[in-house]
Order: C-alpha cells, then structure tokens, then sequence
C-alpha cells in the first residue's frame, strides 16, 4: 500500500542519522529546500507534506497534532527508518513534541525550530476557530497578504517572500482550517521537556514575533539535554531567511548525534 503522506526523500542511506523535517502551517515540504539540498549530499532526507497540506489529502474537519503524528509514524514505517533526527518548525515543533510523547525510542535527537510547548489559552482556542472559519469562507489570500511579512521579516528578500506566499495561497482551506481547530485543543508540552531523554537544538528567529526568543529560551531551559541559537535577522522562518546560519547550527547539532 503506498504512504498516506505525499513526500520528499532524497540523500541515501548511511552511517549518518537520517533526518526528519516537519513543516508549519499553512506551508507544505517546500520550506525546507535549502535543508533537504544541504543534508541530503551526506544522509537521508524526508520531508511529508502533512495531510491538509501541499500534495497529501486534505481531511475536513478537525486534525488533532495526535493525527499528524500518526500519519508521520506511519510513513516513517513504509519507508523502513527505524531512528532518526525529528525537526519541525511552529506547528511542525508542536507535532515533533507530539511524536516524542508517542515514540520516544525512535527520535536519536529533536530540532524545535520557533515554536513553543504551552497548550492554547481560551482566547487562541477562539482566535483559531474564527481563522478556521474565516479561511473557509474566504480562502488563503487575504490572510496570506496579512501575515507574510510577519512570518518572514520585512527585510527578507523578494525571492523569499513570493515563496512564503505561494506556499501559504497554494494551501487548501479546508486543511489549514482542520489543522487550526486540532491545534486549538493540543495538549500542554511543558512537562514533556523536562523529560525529554535525546539531545535537542532549539532555534529561533531574532525577530520572531509569533514565538519570541524568551519562549525559546525557556524550553532550552526545560530541557535537560539542549542548545538554543538564536538566527540574527529571521523572524519566523530562519531556515528559509538566513538558511547558511540555520544549516550551520544543524549541521553543528547532527555531527554530534552522528558521533
């Protein structure tokens, strides 16, 4: 039976921990290209589009993190990659905490890339419905012209910022609109950090405005076993933004996974 999941896999097998890149919302794999040229010249590479999201099927309703993970375990399964490193980015993060929660044993090592662990507030768990709503009823355009220059910085270049954008019109509705209401409910991570057994890097954007560096720094805190860099002139999506620094600070944190 083929995977659920549509996907990137690229790179061979080797001596090396093959690498898991979890995208965010409302983005698909394409965001991690700069990773998936970088790391796939050493080791194995695989980027899902998560469902609801670029070529994967879209499933209306609600998309509990739970679900994700799920689909995740089960395509790491098909292809037959027992451990590796498990990175994702905002939501994608949220769903690499998900996934540890459920197998811990198969993750050598975590990447948490602007995101942060705490459950959703009553006001966010209002704030996403009316997105999800919203998103139905009009499309991803609007809100992808309100929000690209917050997740990207201003400053990052036109190159980049027509890709953000293309990825976040090109998302379908009802994906990123069942994704919001399953993120509404997730649980709270904070005491799974503390937990956390594998060695983690926590990455964020100097400029992130969504998940600021104080949250970064306190889950490299919670963590017992973690490094924090933090990407000067990023905001959201440093490994899109400044990817040379972002692939420097995971190249660093896979050598030693590797050793």
């Amino acid at each position: 039976m083929s995977p659920f999941l549509a996907y990137e896999d690229k790179g061979v097998d080797s001596s090396q921990v093959p690498l898991v890149l979890v995208h965010g919302h409302p983005f698909d794999r394409t965001m991690w290209t700069p990773q998936i040229e970088e790391f796939s010249a050493t080791r194995r590479v695989i980027a899902p589009d998560l469902r609801g999201y670029g070529d994967s099927p879209v499933v209306p309703g609600i998309t509990a993190l739970s679900a994700f993970a799920e689909d995740i375990e089960a395509l790491l399964d098909d292809l037959k990659v027992e451990t590796f490193v498990l990175a994702g980015l905002s939501m994608g993060g949220q769903i690499v905490m998900e996934c540890y929660a459920r197998f811990p044993e198969r993750i050598r090592g975590l990447v948490l890339a602007d995101t942060f662990p705490a459950a959703e507030t009553p006001e966010g768990k209002r704030a996403r419905g009316a997105m999800a709503d919203r998103l139905l009823r009009e499309g991803m355009r609007g809100y992808a012209d309100e929000v690209l220059e917050k997740m990207v910085a201003p400053y990052a270049t036109a190159e980049v910022k027509a890709h953000v954008h293309h990825m976040m019109t090109a998302t379908p509705p009802e994906g990123a609109a069942a994704a919001l209401r399953g993120r509404a409910e997730r649980p709270d991570y904070r005491a799974l950090l503390t937990r956390v057994t594998a060695p983690a890097l926590v990455v964020v954007g100097a400029d992130d405005a969504y998940t600021p560096v104080s949250d970064a720094e306190d889950m490299h805190t919670a963590l017992p076993h973690s490094t924090l860099r933090v990407i000067e002139g990023a905001a959201h999506m440093p490994n899109l933004e400044r990817p040379e620094e972002f692939n420097a600070a995971l190249g660093e944190f896979l050598a030693r996974i590797d050793g």
